[in-house]
């Protein structure tokens, strides 16, 4: 909705309908998480993509308030590209960050193994939507499942093909999270 595809999750109109997930809207619940999973990190950096304004104004709007609710200092990267993120990492130990949550950004999907890999040599923390960062060996995900969204996503279809129009079916809410911790990060990370 926030993005004004449709009037509301229940009457989407138009001719459009769909799947969404809580993984933007649960920034600031990853933030606790990785809080407690790392209590001594007082300095928290949180890394979002600027070329994809919607979101990353969301999950910094949402990170700030959340840092200043939990007593910590908030320092946002920005990354657009692959250099990007290697500069981002740069930054990230130049301002001595305890910690990474990193952004919902159809970048960081399919980077997931490059930034699992610059967290672990950087020794710093982290935390994601998916559980795929989790198996590249970053520490933590928490959010809903790509499987699901795609699952619901092809009932979807099945119905459409069917000749249900678009219009008519809700959008549909994924509600359903997963906290996956990699031990062998966490036990090398300390």
């Amino acid at each position: 909705m926030s993005m004004g595809l449709v009037a509301s999750l229940s009457r989407p109109g138009g001719n459009v309908t769909g799947v969404t997930t809580l993984n933007v809207e649960i920034g600031a619940k990853r933030l606790e998480v990785l809080h407690e999973l790392v209590p001594t990190a007082t300095m928290i950096a949180g890394l979002v993509n600027p070329t994809n304004p919607v979101i990353a104004e969301t999950e910094t709007r949402d990170l700030q308030a959340a840092a200043r609710t939990l007593g910590l200092t908030l320092h946002m990267l920005h990354a657009s590209s692959e250099q990007e993120i290697d500069t981002a990492f740069m930054t990230l130990v130049q301002v001595r960050a305890g910690a990474l949550v990193i952004g919902t950004d159809a970048l960081f999907n399919s980077r997931s193994e490059q930034l699992a890999v610059l967290t672990l040599r950087h020794e710093v923390p982290a935390i994601y939507q998916f559980r795929e960062f989790v198996l590249s060996g970053g520490l933590a995900s928490f959010g809903t499942t790509v499987v699901d969204t795609y699952r619901r996503l092809g009932v979807y279809t099945g119905r459409i093909l069917k000749g249900e129009k678009p219009a008519d079916l809700p959008v549909q809410q994924a509600t359903k999270l997963h906290l996956i911790i990699n031990m062998k990060t966490a036990n090398a990370l300390g």
